[in-house]
């Protein structure tokens, strides 16, 4: 039986920490008909699974009652089953790939980005939700609200900062004015925490960073400590202003991507070409891109030669020549002539939008050691505030201590134990580490893929098009009774005007040897011989060595000629002209340029590589030898599948690259589904993971870029456990106080956040 369902999300905009997070996810699924409901701070997104009489405006109500201002980006209608109902993402971690129709089946939001969205959704700033406080929570500081001074959160620590230095004037001028300067510039700060701490209360989140500052600061203007208290919520409002700014940076860092693409393009109409809005580029629009432009879609060249950059997109150092046939992606330059394009993805299809609304969407997909930490911190805050309260109880009671001393050490321990800098360590790391990958390339479905990347000790590669470029090229010519350069001009002759990848190849070769071309005359194909044609009154013909020596005979040393070379892989073909042999030609689909390198970096990462192929057994190890690897051959679709589920029984943990198509059964079966391409449907949409600019070496990138995320969380976790561990054992002794415990615990934050940015400079596994 399956129930209609809605996924909705909004953009929110004032989250900058997993404190928000949580309590946003907590008031929303409090809703009736909610039943799945995922929050990102670094994309400021939520997106919710929900029946149709959902309204919206009341949610965006709700969520502005927490402080947050929010509204609908987009909003998708389709039918899910009702188990599936709470899957949260299309694209988690656990999704695999045999079953799955990606495009229609889990009522996936696609926000513009991912083959199906609406384009004529905006991917930036929205409209404030009616009704939401503005402003009340303070947290706008995202990307586009502007300078991170102009926020109404940085003016509220502004404005409580001068509200306290002049009551510290005050109280030197005029003594009189205690407590009441120092309650007053308590009060400036105080009264929106202690709304965000009622509201979130009231909607389902009592035990919240708010509600223990909003509890220590009422409880030390009781205990006479109001100068502590004012300056207790002044730093932590500059703590949250440090987090958001730090949040913001992330959420930056990924969106600048948009600003690759450029605001307009010149679409080609009735022979003449006319300036028009580059999201305004329909599929099979032809646009004439010039030297210096960005390309404005991702398309194909039509016509024209050059030089293009793809540095801000693939991170290629050198740019790429691009002439008819060639693909180009959405954001390069055009560095040298005039191409002509015919656009393949509209606007919200294109490459950098897939890119942005994957990694949006990872990022809204938590990962298990945040998983447990949120866990963890629902039992942890309310287990502070307990032994809080004993260490402001008991002594008092037991010993007869005194109770103002006691009370104030108890509302120290309230402080010191929030949770933020802990809860906020492996988001912030996840995020980072997404975002630095997203920009090499290499696109991680989820916190989980992320982090158990770093895992991976057995890589199984497919051959063709992944170790390999997926095309054959020319290797050798080998002239017999004509030197190498007739022999390829004559083999090139025969294959003039072909399409055929061995054509293909031949006809590359020639032009890069500078070899002019004539058609044969009378040319054509010799079922499954070879083709046939003539050239200055000499009958030719190009034929596998079996049919060519039915015509004429092949001496001994040839045939062991022939024979090496089908030992290193390649395939041979006989030119005949008239009834004697012209020479050979060897063709072979070579490995990628990279692709020794990679296989080594795997190596020294401590992984095994082996691949796994349908070609035949001497094809396959010539190429493995050649890479340094095992080869398993001449293997059907559930050969693989069944290798790498052996694989796993044998306790590897196993990552499956392939080209997403073919491969999907053992794409399924390994712990890891790596996909290669350039940014095509199935490569973004099938696996786990995705290497968008198929270089071998970034599969060792990736985890190399998890192995890194792991020990900045590790790292993270230490710094804000082992802060709280000091501060505790201080306070309860008597050295530190109120304000060195919430200074302790907003460095910490600060500390832990600025860490996980670190990961934003990561650039990858260094040459030699």
């Amino acid at each position: 039986m399956t129930a209609p369902q809605r996924q909705t999300r909004f953009r929110v905009e004032g989250m900058d920490c997993a404190s928000c997070a949580a309590k946003i996810d907590t008031a929303v699924r409090r809703i009736p008909a909610v039943t799945d409901v995922s929050v990102s701070v670094v994309a400021g997104t939520m997106t919710m699974t929900h029946g149709p009489e959902v309204d919206l405006d009341g949610v965006a109500r709700k969520l502005g009652s927490l402080g947050y201002k929010a509204a609908p980006l987009t909003r998708t209608v389709e039918k899910v089953s009702a188990g599936n109902a709470s899957s949260g993402h299309v694209h988690g971690p656990d999704c695999r790939h045999e079953g799955h129709d990606h495009s229609h089946d889990h009522g996936h939001v696609h926000d513009g980005g991912i083959g199906h969205g609406d384009p004529h959704h905006s991917r930036g700033s929205v409209a404030p939700a009616s009704g939401a406080f503005h402003g009340m929570h303070g947290h706008d500081h995202g990307p586009t609200d502007g300078p991170w001074w102009s926020t109404s959160k940085a003016r509220l620590t502004i404005v409580c900062g001068v509200a306290l230095a002049v009551a510290f004037g005050l109280s030197q001028l005029l003594p009189q004015t205690q407590p009441w300067g120092f309650i007053i510039a308590m009060a400036v700060g105080l009264i929106p925490i202690a709304r965000r701490a009622l509201f979130g209360a009231l909607n389902g989140s009592p035990f919240t960073i708010e509600t223990l500052m909003t509890v220590a600061a009422v409880g030390a203007v009781i205990i006479d400590a109001a100068e502590e208290a004012a300056v207790v919520v002044f730093l932590f409002l500059v703590g949250e202003l440090l987090e958001g700014i730090a949040t913001g940076r992330a959420r930056a860092s990924i969106r600048a991507l948009a600003t690759l693409m450029p605001k307009t393009a010149l679409l080609e109409v009735d022979g003449s070409t006319q300036t028009v809005a580059a999201e305004s580029l329909a599929v099979d629009s032809v646009v004439l891109i010039r030297p210096g432009d960005r390309v404005p879609a991702d398309g194909v060249v039509l016509s024209g030669e050059s030089a293009v950059d793809e540095a801000p997109v693939t991170g290629e150092s050198v740019p790429r020549r691009k002439e008819a046939g060639d693909s180009v992606f959405a954001g390069t330059v055009n560095h040298e002539g005039v191409l002509r394009v015919r656009v393949t993805a509209a606007a919200a299809d294109n490459t950098i939008a897939r890119i942005i609304a994957l990694v949006e969407e990872a990022q809204e997909s938590k990962a298990p050691t945040e998983r447990f930490i949120d866990r963890f911190s629902k039992y942890y805050t309310p287990g502070v505030m307990v032994v809080a309260a004993l260490v402001a109880i008991l002594p008092p009671l037991l010993a007869g201590a005194e109770w103002n001393t006691w009370i104030y050490r108890g509302l120290a321990v309230l402080l010191i134990g929030c949770p933020c800098a802990l809860v906020i360590s492996t988001p912030a790391a996840i995020a980072a580490g997404l975002s630095a990958g997203a920009r090499r390339g290499l696109l991680m479905k989820g916190g989980a893929v992320l982090e158990n990347l770093g895992k991976v000790d057995l890589v199984a590669f497919d051959k063709t098009g992944t170790l390999t470029e997926g095309r054959p090229k020319v290797t050798d010519i080998v002239g017999v009774k004509r030197d190498e350069r007739e022999t390829l001009r004559l083999a090139a002759a025969l294959e003039a005007g072909s399409s055929h990848p061995l054509a293909v190849a031949i006809l590359a070769r020639a032009k890069a040897d500078d070899v002019a071309v004539a058609a044969a005359s009378e040319a054509g194909a010799v079922g499954g011989k070879g083709v046939v044609g003539t050239l200055d009154g000499v009958k030719l013909f190009l034929a596998s060595p079996r049919a060519a020596a039915e015509r004429v005979p092949l001496d001994e040393a040839l045939s062991g000629r022939i024979a090496s070379l089908n030992d290193e892989g390649k395939t041979v073909s006989v030119l005949l002209a008239g009834d004697e042999i012209a020479g050979l030609i060897a063709m072979r689909d070579e490995p990628r340029e990279d692709a020794k390198a990679g296989i080594a970096a795997l190596r020294d990462l401590g992984a095994d590589a082996v691949m796994l192929t349908g070609d035949n057994i001497r094809t396959a190890r010539a190429i493995a030898a050649s890479l340094g690897m095992e080869a398993r051959a001449e293997l059907m679709p559930e050969d693989k599948q069944k290798i790498v589920g052996e694989m796993r029984e044998a306790g590897k943990f196993v990552a499956k690259v392939g080209d997403g198509i073919n491969d999907a059964p053992a794409l399924a079966a390994a712990d890891i589904g790596i996909a290669m391409g350039s940014g095509t449907d199935v490569a973004l949409e099938t696996a786990d993971a995705a290497v968008l600019h198929g270089r071998v070496k970034d599969v060792a990138n990736m985890v190399a870029l998890s192995r890194a995320t792991m020990r900045n969380i590790v790292q993270n976790i230490v710094m804000s456990l082992g802060l709280k561990a000091v501060f505790l054992v201080t306070t309860v002794l008597g050295v530190t106080g109120l304000w060195p415990a919430i200074l302790a615990d907003t460095g910490a934050t600060v500390l832990v956040t600025a860490n996980a940015m670190r990961l934003l400079g990561w650039r990858g596994i260094r040459d030699g």
